[in-house]
Parts: structure tokens; C-alpha cells; sequence
């Protein structure tokens, strides 16, 4: 019979697909997991899983529907696995199924992840000599009961990608913090493991191994990253589970127990080591290489007029010292220091801020200051992804600060009024060709910090 169009089947059909377009009939399969099979060109078929439970399938061919031969038996690693198939004969027939007999194959390390024979360099990064003083030394928050180690990081990097730590294994840290992104959401608020939004934008993670505070999350009610890594999975609303619930489904993967013993020293799988390891492949993000940094090196010969412009306004130059964009985001790492902002975004106030955690009413409407590393690959923008992009942002400081009683200082003009930059159109479409400056594209693509699961070819 002619073939229908190939698309996503539900996961109560086995599909048999012939590149001489046939499709034969269905038969029962394991619940939860939606196939697709595709012929692409010529002989080639394509075979898509997405299967939540990570299951072993069995795919067969055959040339005349009688004798079936097993192609391989395949297993799932984080949800998804895709294949291509290459018979010459003009018909060759494909069928995949599911064998509740035939789960046999263990998720080890050589076929779960995608790693190269010598381990990437997490642990000895290197760095600008102006992050290897003060003030930037100053910033650092790793500590030392927990610095980075390459295998350390190497676990952590796995256990950002694995949607096994979400209830539903739906999600994972990367979900909402995506390497493409400056490891933050493209989305105004993320959805978690049901789908449910939050009510904050994802924070990019780029340098976040620098910030004096040592604090996280947007209200800095995680006293140290690695608390941070933890509150995540067992939040509700985002990941939906119970660390001991975690603690099991990991320890029955014996691709984590190796990687476990070669972090830690042993194969044991708790959550100290869990937010150890989260923590050190978060530090470990470590953004250098912007156009910014090599105009460090070479007086900024290598910045446009419009860039160089950006840059004197920024820093409260060229005449203009009210632009105070550098007190609040300092260094060359571009992120505050010891202080907390209130930086005139609304009032009155929807989010409380830190002032809603700490309860103190002179840090109501306060937030964390990020970096703004990479900040053109991280939009939208503020804690509530209210602007999407670098313009809004610009005019907002340039028109749109807001009094209130928390204002930050470098943000008052005279009497208290809110300080607005009232820029050109021309040296505000600098300020933000500047902020384009900071973008490091090697970090958005760089493996060592991709996701290592193996998803087939």
C-alpha cells in the first residue's frame, strides 16, 4: 500500500517502514515513548525515539517480510536516540519494538556519553591576569572544601544535562539554562517538569564562579552555589523531586557510580556530592575570550568607533558622568561587588526581592546584580524577563528609572531624584554595540561544556 506521511507515532504502535515507501501494521509496544520513522532519501531511513524511561529496543530488517534479521538492539540514554539506516536493495524493510525480556543493556560510561580519552581541563582554567588579582580575586566563591577538580566538574557537566533529575525525567538543569544562551532561557519564565512557569527569568551562568557575595538566585536566598544546586530539583514547581528519590535513580546507573568514584573515591552517590560536583561544573563556565578581553590586551585598537564610544560611556566617560553603568557592574568580569541594587524598575513593587526573603524593609525591590558576560546572548532581561533586548534595557536606564525609597544611590541625580541618562539615539545605540562586546562565542559552542549523554548519530 503507498506509505502516509511519516511524522511522530504514538507509543502504542511498533512501526514498520520500507524504503520502497510501505507501511505495514501495528502491533503493541511499552507505553511512554514516541517513534518516528522517516525515509529521507534513496535508501536512508531515520529513526527517532523519545522515551523518557530510557528502554532497549530492537530494530530488524528484512527484504521480504518474512525473515527478519535484528539490526541492533538499541538503548535510549536521556530521553531521546535518533539513528540513520542505509540499505542498498531498491525494498528493505525496518520494524523496531519493544521487548520487556530483551532490557538488558547497562547504562555504562563508553555507551551513555560522548567523552574524549584524555579529560577536559576544568580545573586549572586559563585565566586573564586581572582575574588572578584583586578585585576580581576578591569575587571568587569557590571554596576550599570544594575546588574544582576535572573529574569533579566532569560529573557535574553530566548531571546538568541528565533529565533523570527532574520527577518525570522531562527536564534538567540545562532546560533552563542553555549553553546557546549564556547558559540562561530564551523563554520569560522556564516551565517545569509539568509545565508549570515560575514567576523569574533563568539567570545566565556565565562567570557565575565570580561574585564576592558567594549568594545566588536572583533574592540570594541560597547562601552558596552549591545550596543553590540542590533547591532547584526539589522545588515543585521545577523539578518535582525528593533528593532521596534522586539519590536511588542515580545509584542505579552504573555509569554514575564510575563517574562518582573517580570525582570522589568511591562509588557512593549522596547529595553532598551531588551539589559538590553541580557546583564545580557551574564554576567551571568560565567566559574570557570576548572581543572585551582582547581589547584589554591591545588598548581596544580592535573596537569600532561606535564600540570604543560604547565603552567611554559605560565607564563614565566622554564627558558624560552620569552614565554609571560601571558602578554597579565592576571589574572586568562586569558584576557587583558587596552590594545589592534596587535599580528603579517598578514601584509600587511586584517582586519583593531580597527584601521578601531577608524580611528588612531597606532591601525590599533589592536584587542580585549579575555579570553582564555574554548579556546579548542572554535575553530577556531584569528578574522577570520583562524587556527582550539590549535597546529596552539601554532606554529604560536612559528614560524610565523609577523613584522609590530603596533607589540606589548611583541612581539618585540631585535631591534624590531618580538619575535617567538622557542619551542621543546615537550614543545610546553605542552603549549597546559595547555591551555586544562582552559576548564570548566560544563559550556558546565549546564541548567541554555541551552535553555529553549519546543521542545515536
Amino acid at each position: 500500500m503507498k506509505a502516509k506521511p511519516l511524522t511522530h507515532f504514538a507509543a502504542s504502535l511498533v512501526l514498520t517502514f520500507t524504503a520502497a515507501t510501505q507501511l505495514l501494521a501495528a502491533t503493541a509496544l511499552a507505553p511512554a515513548a514516541t517513534l518516528s520513522l522517516t525515509h529521507t532519501n534513496g535508501s536512508v531511513t531515520s529513526l527517532t525515539i523519545s522515551n523518557a524511561g530510557d528502554q532497549v529496543w530492537i530494530v530488524q530488517g528484512s527484504s521480504n517480510l518474512t525473515s527478519w534479521a535484528e539490526v541492533e538492539s538499541l538503548k535510549v540514554f536521556n530521553g531521546s536516540y535518533h539513528r540513520s539506516y542505509t540499505n542498498g536493495a531498491e525494498n528493505y524493510f525496518y520494524r523496531i519494538f519493544y521487548d520487556v525480556t530483551r532490557q538488558t543493556i547497562i547504562s555504562a560510561t563508553t555507551n551513555a556519553l560522548v567523552l574524549p580519552a584524555t579529560n577536559f581541563n576544568y580545573a586549572s582554567p586559563s585565566l586573564p591576569t586581572t582575574f588572578l588579582v584583586n578585585p576580581i580575586l576578591a569575587e571568587d566563591n569557590m571554596t576550599s572544601n570544594n575546588t574544582n577538580s576535572d573529574a569533579g566538574a566532569l560529573l557535574g557537566r553530566v548531571l546538568f544535562y541528565d533529565r533523570r533529575l527532574s520527577t518525570n525525567q522531562s527536564i534538567s538543569c540545562a532546560s533552563c539554562h542553555q549553553q546557546a544562551h549564556g547558559f540562561s532561557d530564551l523563554r520569560q519564565f522556564s516551565a517545569g517538569h509539568d509545565g508549570s512557569l515560575g514567576t523569574r527569568n533563568s539567570m545566565g551562568l556565565s562567570n557565575a564562579r565570580w561574585y564576592q557575595r558567594k549568594k545566588f538566585f536572583w533574592d540570594e536566598r541560597a547562601a552558596t552555589l552549591e545550596e543553590q544546586t540542590l533547591l532547584p530539583i526539589q522545588n515543585p514547581i521545577e523539578m518535582g523531586m525528593t533528593l532521596a528519590a534522586l539519590t536511588n535513580r542515580l545509584a542505579a546507573e552504573p555509569f554514575y557510580t564510575n563517574l562518582f568514584a573517580q570525582a570522589f573515591g568511591s562509588p557512593d552517590v549522596n547529595t553532598n556530592r551531588i551539589s559538590r560536583a553541580l557546583a564545580q561544573f557551574v564554576r567551571s563556565i568560565v567566559s574570557t575570550q570576548s572581543k572585551y578581553d582582547i581589547g584589554v590586551t591591545n588598548n581596544f585598537a580592535n573596537f569600532t568607533t561606535q564600540e570604543n564610544l560604547g565603552r567611554q560611556l559605560f565607564f563614565g566617560q566622554n564627558n558624560t558622568p552620569a552614565v554609571t553603568c560601571s558602578v554597579c557592574h565592576i571589574t572586568d568580569n562586569f558584576v557587583q561587588t558587596t552590594i545589592i541594587d534596587n535599580n528603579g524598575l517598578e514601584f509600587p513593587l511586584v517582586d519583593k526581592g531580597i527584601g521578601g526573603i531577608s524580611g528588612v524593609a531597606a532591601e525590599l525591590g533589592k536584587f542580585k546584580v549579575p555579570s553582564l558576560r555574554n548579556i546579548e546572548l542572554t535575553a530577556p532581561y531584569m528578574h522577570d524577563g520583562r524587556m527582550t533586548n539590549l535597546e529596552q534595557v539601554v532606554e529604560f536606564y536612559n528614560s524610565g528609572v523609577v523613584s522609590n525609597a530603596n533607589l540606589s544611590l548611583p541612581l539618585r541625580g540631585p535631591g534624590g531624584a531618580p538619575l535617567r541618562l538622557n542619551l542621543t539615539a546615537d550614543k545610546k545605540a553605542a552603549l549597546v554595540a559595547f555591551l555586544k562586546t562582552l559576548t564570548d562565542t566560544n563559550l556558546a559552542t565549546d564541548v567541554k561544556l555541551s552535553d555529553p549523554f549519546n543521542y545515536g548519530n
